[in-house]
This record gives C-alpha cells, sequence and structure tokens, in this order.
C-alpha cells in the first residue's frame, strides 16, 4: 500500500498558512524528523503527505533492510531516484526522503528543479537519542553503530547543507513547533508557499 496520504484531519482552529505551489521535500540525517515532521506540515498546509522509503517499499513488497539484504545499497539507491523523480513530477505536497537520498547528485537536481529542499538539521547527540534504540536503520547494522552515526553524520551534512533552506531540530521543540519553523523559513521562498 502506498504511503501517499490526503490529508483529511485537520485543525481548524488554525488557518491554512498559504498555498504550496511546489512540492516541499524534507532532508537530513536518520532521526531527525523528516516523516513526523513532513506529515504534520502536509497536515496543515492540506497538502498530501508522501515517504519516498515507503513508496519504494510498497513497490517492492518488502523493507527496505531486506531491499538491502538481497539487492544492495546500489539497486536501492537507484529505485529511490525514480521514485524521487516520479513523486516530484505527479502532485504537490509534502515528500520525507530516507537520509542518503539527498546525497546523489542527481536527486539533489531534481529537487531543486521540481520543488524545494528544506534540511532538518539535528545534532549528532540528538540524532543518536532518537535512532540509538531501533534496529530498522540497516546502515547503523554495525559493531559500532554510534561510530557509524557519526562518521555518515561527517559526511553528509556538506552535502544536506546545499538544501534550499534550513531549520534547527533541536530536540526540544514539538512537533508543532518545527511545523512553524518550516514554515517561518518558507515565507522567504514565496514561489513555494504562496500567502
Amino acid at each position: 500500500m502506498s504511503e501517499k496520504e490526503q490529508i483529511t484531519e485537520v485543525d481548524t482552529s488554525l488557518p491554512r498558512p498559504g498555498l504550496l505551489k511546489k512540492t516541499i521535500v524534507m532532508v537530513g540525517m536518520m532521526g531527525a524528523g523528516k516523516t513526523a515532521v513532513g506529515r504534520a506540515l502536509a497536515a496543515r498546509l492540506q497538502v498530501p503527505f508522501l515517504d519516498s522509503d515507503h513508496e519504494i517499499e510498497a513497490a517492492a513488497n518488502m523493507s527496505i533492510p531486506e531491499i538491502f539484504a538481497r539487492d544492495g545499497e546500489d539497486f536501492f539507491r537507484l529505485k529511490e531516484r525514480q521514485v524521487i523523480s516520479r513523486l516530484l513530477t505527479e502532485e504537490c505536497g509534502v515528500l520525507s526522503t530516507g537520509g542518503g537520498a539527498f546525497l546523489a547528485a542527481e536527486n539533489r537536481e531534481t529537487i531543486t528543479r521540481n520543488g524545494a529542499s528544506i534540511w532538518l538539521q539535528a545534532d549528532l547527540e540528538v540524532l543518536w537519542n532518537r535512532v540509538r534504540h531501533r534496529d530498522t536503520r540497516p546502515l547503523l547494522r554495525t559493531p559500532d553503530p554510534r561510530a557509524t552515526l557519526a562518521e555518515l553524520y561527517a559526511a553528509r551534512v556538506p552535502l544536506y547543507a546545499k538544501a534550499d533552506l534550513t531549520v534547527a531540530s533541536d530536540g526540544q521543540a514539538t512537533i508543532e513547533q518545527m511545523v512553524d519553523r518550516v514554515l517561518e523559513a518558507l515565507r522567504s521562498r514565496p514561489d513555494v508557499l504562496e500567502s
């Protein structure tokens, strides 16, 4: 089943913050809050929420760890590029991507051409606190997952910094406060969100 969700339950006490003109693409490390914040942002904007990892799993009828184990990371990254490209051209919404998606130059170009990227920037300690008790992260299935996360973080941060907008995820803000921060950042992009 597809992860594409049409938001039907909306807090009507909050005014719709504007008209979405381009898909917003949430990027960042695993544990940054891309899915949770993205889903709440889509609800606030009254647009569909999409998750590239769930779309890949639905197409393959396998979990991402199973895809990694059976076909390897290169195969997964190919499918990820195809799915992101398709989702960005289908309809306007909020798209959450996997932590490695924004690393590929082709994905960054596709996202820039068809949407706007928002990096949820969290420090290493916040990320570790969020992912350390989960075994669903194939890249962290190592003898020292914290060291692996630190290596991934150091390698990826310079690429995430190429995102169109950056929003701090300090580990203290609620999901709704994070949505407010994203909307504040989007005020500088009337080509993406028209007030």
